[in-house]
């Protein structure tokens, strides 16, 4: 049964896929003018120089919907993830990765100003929709049902065993607590947070993900200036790796442009979500006027979880000498070499730490996408039966072996990215027209 569960992954997961993710985030590039690359002050002051809180008691501040979208993306991928791209695409991964970053912003700028476009109040006159309702006006209802059940699924598989697992593996690596004692301590502590609604679950991520997040870049910075001598040479082999040219030193190997390709878009797509239609499902209860204000949330959103974080996760594995060890080590022990230039001993609990946090943030970012679209498919009444199954499966999730969890939750991933990115082409126009309000000559804030 596994067998055929890896195999349908292999087929979701194709050239025609990755080529769509491409393709969607080249188009509103070109449209835009490229304006992740041409207006990056602009998008800088309309952002985080424009910091403001809710002004209504049914929204969330647009700062907020960011800390919980992050959250949601911002999981294991950003620290292991970037060590598995290394091992299997080799540095030219990097490069690629990067550039799937470039090109998705505009993919997550569009998402959201659609979400934003088409939301809607449910019964209790909270903001609802995002990628659902756009799919919907798309689609019909049908389809954005059938997306709900794939968001579903996906939440309860990648953005929460897979995390529970994450967590259990690295706490039970530096202390001997069982796993089960651990999964019910976890799911309690979640169960608080997502019984809370969107306004708890944005207020605990927006306290947790913008100060980890800070630690974990001057982490990784002290470690990238301490190996200064290397980062010219680390960014030479990125380059050369990444179009296939030769082979790299010892112990690493060689890799060709398709496998650095491959590996690089896939992880870039993986770790920002641009193009899976999940982030506009928090995006859309920001209290904004303007879509295109969130749009550029959105621009930010991928720029700090994979052109900043991976990028400098890259460095500082490759500076430090964690990747190319003649010793191959597990993408855990290599995070865990590379902090230890700066920790010593202590590296194995910093990274342990950073990796519960960023997986705890994860899972109740993902656990308000599962009930939004459950909520949406089934009706309010099927949240609090939902919010249920999701703790049980965040206790399995530290116990199970979970190859053939992974393996589903990247094919809900492959058929949530299908009417997603479907529904993003059909409204294009929408979304380009919201985009346009930017003129060259206009410095006007969108939240002015």
């Amino acid at each position: 049964m596994s067998g055929i569960i890896f195999s349908i992954r292999d087929l979701c997961w194709n050239p025609l896929l990755l080529a769509a993710f491409f393709g969607v985030g080249l188009y509103f590039s070109i449209k835009s003018g490229f304006l992740q690359l041409r207006r990056p002050v602009y998008i800088f002051r309309s952002t985080f120089g424009n910091i403001k809180k809710a002004d209504t008691k049914d929204g969330i501040s647009p700062f907020a919907a960011l800390s919980a979208a992050l959250a949601a993306c911002m999981g294991t991928g950003n620290i292991i993830g970037v060590a598995s791209a290394l091992t299997l695409g080799g540095p030219g991964a990097v490069f690629w990765m990067v550039v799937s970053a470039l090109l998705g912003e505009m993919t997550s700028c569009a998402e959201n100003i659609l979400g934003i476009e088409y939301r809607a109040k449910n019964e209790k006159n909270e903001w609802m929709g995002g990628s659902l309702l756009y799919i919907e006006k798309a689609f019909g209802r049908k389809t954005a049902c059938v997306f709900s059940v794939f968001c579903a699924g996906a939440a309860l598989g990648m953005g929460n065993m897979t995390q529970a697992n994450a967590i259990s593996t690295a706490v039970c690596e530096q202390t001997e607590t069982l796993p089960v004692a651990l999964g019910v301590a976890v799911a309690a502590v979640v169960g608080m947070v997502i019984f809370g609604g969107v306004k708890r679950v944005s207020g605990v991520t927006e306290k947790i993900i913008p100060p980890l997040s800070l630690a974990v870049i001057i982490a990784l910075l002290a470690v990238i200036i301490k190996n200064y001598t290397f980062i010219v040479p680390c960014i030479k082999q990125i380059f050369v790796s990444a179009f296939g040219f030769g082979s790299l030193s010892a112990g690493v190997g060689s890799y060709t442009l398709s496998k650095a390709l491959k590996e690089g878009f896939a992880r870039g797509v993986f770790s920002n979500e641009a193009g899976l239609g999940s982030s506009p499902l928090v995006h859309a209860s920001a209290d904004v006027r303007e879509p295109l204000e969130q749009g550029l949330w959105g621009i930010a959103e991928v720029f700090i979880d994979t052109v900043l974080m991976c990028t400098l996760t890259a460095l500082a594995l490759m500076t430090s000498g964690a990747y190319g060890n003649s010793t191959p080590l597990s993408p855990v022990q290599m995070s865990v070499a590379a902090f230890s230039d700066i920790f010593g001993n202590s590296s194995g609990v910093f990274v342990c730490v950073a990796l519960c946090l960023f997986a705890f943030a994860t899972i109740i970012g993902w656990g308000f996408y599962g009930e939004k679209a459950v909520e949406y498919a089934f009706g309010e009444k099927a949240i609090t039966p939902y919010r249920l199954v999701f703790l049980i499966c965040t206790v399995i999730g530290t116990c199970a072996s979970l190859d053939t969890v992974w393996a589903l939750s990247d094919i809900f991933n492959a058929l949530m990215a299908i009417p997603n990115l479907a529904a993003i082409v059909v409204l294009r126009k929408k979304a380009v027209y919201h985009i346009k309000k930017i003129s060259p000559e206009n410095s006007r804030l969108i939240c002015d």
